[in-house]
């Protein structure tokens, strides 16, 4: 019988049962689905060792890919980013943060346009973003749980959960990185308006257009008559949704870094109370009776980014040491603050601190890390939070970046708007002398043998009076003035002749001589 199959059957010469076991055709099967034992093109091309189509070759050859990228990425972590294996490297948590934020970097930069990422590079950041986040699924806490036994009986047991903190955390952050990329999808159909780049534009503008400190971003331009007012209200509306995705990526952050440990090292570097690190005016502002954290903020200058990093600094340090004397004098039962301040006012100084901290956060979104945040993100050792506090921290400045350009375009069309409404006024201005003068013209010409009112009255100009009516007000204006300038001198004949009382009494006559 087995000759006689093997009579019946007549195998290629180039069949090898090596190439139909061989790893690269392990996706192939010598027999179709189906079962009947009929052998399709498709699996005879198999069968000789050839692709059935290009695009499985490049799906393979993708996926063996990615397979080698992750090794690489992970063997990174592994050796905390020391790849002589010396043993020198950073944490597990550090070079987990680290790899986060170099991946946003290599993705999204400075987020120069307002444009969709491109399907390659969005495809890159969310797959090595699940390759980063894989590892909070291990991350888990023992938690107390009843079991049922086979006489019906339950016992306590401990089971494993992930913990609380990546459980609620981390699926938000997934949503506000998905609303994020959505809204940068949202411009994909948008022609409202464009950009230039900034070298041609400033050789259009001789070098001294909108000359700031975002120099190197590309220059929007919107239509000569502005933006409509639908793009207008759908440009708001963006930002009020990037608005939101950044308060709650703040607010994430900002918790993430309060539950981290404060470094040994940050503390020795502290000056011994709260005035010496906020200095004399701070102070005193900060711990007054009336005290209004608006006109605070308002009296500073942060005019630059130095200058408001270095009061974050400041507060954040005197924080940390009042915290630390209350705690101390819980600890030693002694008060290190002296008899003149009390509970209630430390407490009251510490929130006013805080109120301060969260206003320059919110008014300045792109500030750098103060000192303290990046002593207990260097010193942190969770992996959890490290992962938690990098992940909304490139959230949040991805968001920062697109509110920022999205004020851009709002900006350029109103500056497009100011200069039409300067155009209106100019030629209201215009259009309205135009027709005055106009008026003027037709009172003129409908009157043209006009009498004035001395010639109705009967005056009789002398020759100087007409000669000065003929001239015009400034003409006789100098005139006059020279006049006045010139020596007040009569002659003694011009001088009026006086008279005695008697002599007035004898030139008067009497009523009946007028008769």
């Amino acid at each position: 019988m087995v000759r006689t199959l093997g009579r019946k059957l007549s195998w290629p010469r180039s069949f090898s049962f090596r190439k139909m076991f061989d790893g690269r055709n392990s996706g192939h099967s010598s027999f179709s689905s189906r079962g009947d034992g009929m052998h399709t093109p498709e699996h005879e091309l198999a069968v000789h060792g050839m692709d059935a189509a290009p695009s499985t070759r490049r799906g393979k050859q993708s996926r063996r890919s990615d397979i080698e990228v992750m090794k690489e990425r992970f063997a990174k972590l592994l050796l905390g980013e020391d790849m002589s294996g010396g043993g020198d490297g950073v944490t597990s948590a550090l070079a987990l943060s680290n790899a986060i934020t170099k991946l946003a970097d290599s993705m999204f930069g400075e987020q120069m346009k307002l444009q969709p990422m491109y399907p390659e590079t969005k495809e890159i950041w969310r797959k090595e973003m699940d390759w980063l986040l894989s590892v909070v699924d291990h991350i888990v806490q023992f938690v107390p749980s009843k079991q049922m036994g086979k006489n019906g009986q339950f016992t306590e047991i401990m089971v494993t959960k992930q913990r609380d903190d990546l459980l609620t955390n981390i699926p938000a952050l997934r949503k506000l990185d998905s609303v994020l990329l959505e809204t940068l999808d949202n411009f994909k159909d948008q022609k409202e308006f464009w950009y230039v780049p900034r070298d041609i534009e400033d050789a259009d503008h001789n070098g001294d257009w909108r000359r700031d400190e975002n120099w190197w971003l590309p220059v929007v331009k919107v239509p000569t008559d502005g933006l409509s007012e639908e793009s207008r209200r759908w440009l708001q509306n963006q930002k009020d949704s990037v608005a939101q995705v950044l308060k709650a990526a703040t607010a994430i952050n900002a918790h993430v870094l309060s539950e981290m440990h404060i470094p040994e090292n940050y503390i020795d570097s502290l000056p011994k109370n709260g005035k010496t690190s906020l200095g004399d005016f701070l102070y005193k502002s900060i711990t007054e009776e009336c005290f209004d954290p608006d006109y605070f903020v308002s009296f500073l200058d942060l005019s630059t980014e130095h200058k408001v990093l270095d009061l974050k600094n400041r507060i954040e340090a005197s924080m940390v040491i009042w915290k630390r004397k209350m705690c101390q004098k819980e600890k030693d039962g002694k008060s290190q603050w002296g008899s003149t301040v009390s509970l209630e006012k430390r407490e009251l100084f510490e929130v006013r601190a805080e109120t301060i901290l969260v206003m320059l956060k919110q008014q300045f979104p792109g500030i750098p890390q103060s000192s303290l945040e990046v002593s207990k993100i260097k010193n942190n050792k969770d992996i959890g939070q490290a992962i938690l506090e990098s992940y909304s921290r490139v959230l949040e400045s991805l968001a920062s970046k697109i509110m920022s350009r999205i004020e851009h375009v709002l900006e350029a069309d109103r500056l497009v708007q100011r200069q039409l409404m300067g155009e209106v006024e100019t030629r209201s201005e215009s259009e309205a002398e135009s027709e005055y003068e106009e008026t003027e013209k037709v009172v003129a010409a409908e009157t043209p043998n006009s009498r004035k009112l001395s010639d109705f009255i009967g005056w009789r100009l002398s020759s100087d009076t007409k000669k000065h009516s003929s001239m015009s007000d400034i003409e006789f204006f100098h005139k006059v003035e020279q006049e006045k300038e010139k020596p007040m001198m009569k002659s003694p004949r011009a001088l009026p002749k006086k008279f005695s009382y008697l002599a007035k009494l004898e030139n008067m006559r009497s009523p009946s001589d007028r008769h």
